[in-house]
């Protein structure tokens, strides 16, 4: 499971010029998921998420999560993450996991995600075709990837 995690001043997913989601201050999460993820990628990447030191304290320094400051967290699918450019100038998107594995554990992960942060969580829709509309924040973008625990 990969996430691009941007905090940001706001976001909002669009979804046929209407407004479907918004946040103010808070991280916007791009979530890939791949074929051979699990629960449990799952459930290591929520706590990396809301727990990550990403926005500033008292002396500008990164030291509070997006829980210690109340924000809100969007979390958008986004299956081009998985996208593999070895051979060619098509992205091949194999990796990614097809709609009937990849919807339950989206939606599990966004549904876990409130539970463990208590936070507002919003999200964009499986499979639609969204306009993301943000203000990074800093800019601060991290890729955190579940295969690969650095």
């Amino acid at each position: 499971m990969r996430a691009v995690i941007q905090r940001v001043s706001s976001a909002k997913v669009v979804i046929g010029g209407r407004e479907h989601a918004v946040i103010e201050k808070g991280l916007l999460v791009l979530l890939g998921i791949e074929v051979d993820d699990k629960p449990e990628d799952a459930e290591w990447l929520i706590k990396k998420i809301a727990m990550m030191r990403l926005f500033p304290d008292a002396e500008g320094v990164m030291n509070l999560s997006v829980m210690e400051i109340n924000a809100s967290i969007l979390v958008v699918s986004q299956f081009t993450l998985h996208a593999s450019t070895k051979k060619g100038n098509r992205p091949s998107y194999i990796r990614a996991a097809r709609p009937e594995m990849a919807i339950p554990l989206y939606q599990k992960f966004i549904q876990e995600l409130k539970n463990f942060s208590k936070l507002n969580v919003l999200s964009g829709v499986f499979g639609a075709m969204m306009d993301v509309v943000l203000t990074n924040d800093g800019p601060v973008t991290i890729l955190i990837d579940s295969k690969n625990k650095e």
